[in-house]
């Protein structure tokens, strides 16, 4: 009896699309063509993309730590120049919600990282979370952001220890984006499967905003006291 094959039950490739978003084109029509269940395929699925083959647990957890810092500060910097209050009682909870949940995440990879975490960046948001149109998008955008980049790097991860820890975080960020985008009125699940980013191409999503500044810009407004 030949052995039954994804490719067999995927009629109309729904599936072998969604594996191509996830492990890309190549390793999408390996997993197509090997039997179900097989040793091959398991190796397939759990083997680490080839985009960012040569990143360490450390490097995923120092852009973590700068990407959480960015969401934490971005969160307190709207709530120090009152941005939140202005918001509907309901966006605040949420937009207060996501915040302390940033900041509590900036302690734990610090933590985990110890001395070898990184010093904190100097941030700069312009005016987008400085009213309350500019503060949701970008909040929602964030989310979205972070659900893609964990799905992304959560295979290259070697440390069962720290791929627990990560697969928690991922599934608060999931929640986070599905509120996020209950708040803007966007269906809070959008797709079937969700895209992955690798950690590359996040940095460079976070490099083009100009978020994050080698030394402080002089501004009038204040410095939110809290950042992480």
């Amino acid at each position: 009896m030949t052995d039954l094959t994804l490719g067999a039950l995927d009629r109309d490739e729904a599936l072998s699309d969604a594996l191509a978003q996830l492990f890309g084109s190549t390793r999408a029509g390996f997993l197509r063509t090997a039997a179900l269940g097989s040793a091959a395929m398991l190796a397939g699925l759990s083997a680490p993309a080839e985009a960012d083959a040569a990143v360490t647990d450390v490097d995923i957890l120092q852009f973590g730590l700068r990407f959480e810092r960015l969401q934490a500060t971005f969160y307190t910097q709207a709530e120090e120049l009152g941005t939140i209050a202005q918001m509907s009682s309901a966006k605040q909870k949420w937009a207060r919600t996501l915040g302390a949940h940033e900041r509590a995440h900036v302690r734990i990879i610090k933590k985990v990282l110890g001395p070898k975490a990184e010093p904190r960046p100097f941030f700069d948001f312009g005016k987008d979370n400085e009213t309350d149109a500019g503060f949701t998008s970008t909040a929602v955008a964030m989310e979205d952001l972070t659900v893609a980049l964990l799905t992304g790097v959560m295979p290259q991860v070697r440390d069962r220890g720290l791929a627990a820890a990560l697969l928690g975080l991922m599934t608060v960020e999931a929640r986070h984006a599905a509120w996020a985008r209950r708040i803007v009125g966007s269906a809070p699940v959008a797709r079937a499967f969700d895209e992955p980013r690798t950690l590359r191409s996040v940095q460079g999503v976070i490099a083009r905003t100009r978020f994050i500044r080698a030394q402080p810009k002089k501004s009038s407004r204040r410095r939110p006291r809290y950042t992480g």
